[in-house]
């Protein structure tokens, strides 16, 4: 365990190995990789900014500029909380539509695929609306077309605890997907919206895999034969989503590790984990973070712990978390991330086809095959 004082130097020597890694692999275009420009390069689960609590500052629209990001899965819905799911959904799609509404030069709203690309060609960021619980639905699940209307494509089934559609991956029973929840996947089938099992528990994964006609996604999450964590999924879980046409996008959270601060070589350890079990059409990148860098503040020390301490009170917070370890990568910790580990894994020798599909290949060939009505 870190004091605070180690964990500033190791975060600001980090941070300048990152930057440094960036000016050793620079190339006469400026990237780390020629390669890197022209893919397209999507976090399954993250969002702009990061460093502040409202509208985005100018320097975190500078780092969505940087980033070389196509596309994010984007968090629109309430999480965890069941008292007012719905009207704090509403609110979160009405302030992104502010937030493209005040930067249509760089950011675009994506309901389809022609929509992704038009992302790359313009070299705006997309921004897919998505949920991480459906408690915002209820019961009513007519409320699913309301939300497609509004451009949600990427609904998770469950938080960490159990909701009306199953159970999250710390509920002790495990007692899996349930009628409605069934009655779910039928319908988001039928409408063209991606079904998302990060945060399932794991009876729930493998009966919404069965259950769902089209491939589903496991956005943001490890591997569990890796670090044997609740968050993380069983090489089984991995297996069956692979084998219906999913991706499985590994984050870049506490949960690579079953103890200490995770490094870039944690990531790579469970993405090659990943690719081992699954293939290299299946597995992506999900950062769960933010696209600007952190500034490791007292500011924001406080209010990281402050959140940790609101999510135990809450009870969903996860074995892993921890008010000493941080929920970024220290030598990762820059806009251009996605780059960074696109170099890891080049150097360990994998194929340049290969690390295009990685970075978003994979997550952008599933949303063609899923984002069409029935």
């Amino acid at each position: 365990m870190l004091d605070r004082r180690q964990f500033l130097i190791i975060s600001a020597s980090a941070t300048a190995t990152a930057a440094a890694g960036l000016a050793r692999f620079a190339t006469a275009a400026g990237a780390a990789w020629p390669g890197y420009p022209p893919a397209v390069v999507i976090d399954a689960l993250g969002s702009p900014g990061g460093t502040s609590e409202g509208l985005l500052t100018a320097e975190e629209i500078a780092d969505v500029r940087a980033s070389g990001l196509t596309a994010v899965n984007l968090t629109v819905g309430a999480v965890g909380v069941l008292a007012g799911a719905f009207e704090e959904t509403v609110k979160g799609i009405a302030f992104w539509e502010q937030e493209l509404a005040l930067h249509p030069d760089v950011l675009l709203k994506v309901r389809s695929a022609a929509d992704l690309r038009a992302a790359k060609d313009s070299g705006r960021l997309g921004l897919i609306y998505g949920f991480q619980d459906t408690l915002p639905l209820g019961d009513d699940l007519d409320r699913l077309e309301t939300f497609y209307r509004l451009g949600v494509r990427i609904v998770q089934l469950t938080y960490n605890r159990r909701n009306l559609a199953g159970d999250g991956c710390l509920e002790p029973a495990d007692a899996g997907l349930s009628r409605l929840g069934r009655e779910m996947v039928e319908r988001m089938n039928a409408l063209g919206v991606l079904v998302d099992l990060g945060h399932s528990g794991r009876r729930t994964a493998l009966d919404a895999i069965e259950a769902s006609k089209r491939p589903v996604a496991i956005t943001h999450t490890g591997c569990a034969a890796l670090a044997d964590l609740p968050r993380n999924k069983t090489d089984e879980e991995l297996r069956r989503l692979a084998d219906k046409g999913g991706v499985a996008g590994i984050y870049l959270m506490p949960f690579l590790r079953t103890k200490g601060q995770p490094m870039a070589g944690d990531v790579i350890r469970h993405v090659e984990h990943a690719v081992q079990v699954c293939g290299e059409d299946h597995v992506g990148i999900g950062t769960d973070g933010g696209i600007s860098p952190v500034q490791l503040t007292p500011e924001y020390i406080e209010r990281f712990r402050k959140n940790v301490q609101d999510r135990r009170r809450l009870g969903i917070s996860a074995p892993g978390e921890s008010e000493d370890v941080y929920t970024f990568v220290p030598d990762l910790n820059t806009p251009r991330r996605f780059e960074l580990i696109a170099r890891h894994l080049l150097d360990r020798g994998h194929t340049e086809t290969r690390v295009a599909k990685i970075l978003g290949g994979n997550f952008a060939r599933l949303f063609r095959e899923v984002w069409t009505k029935t």
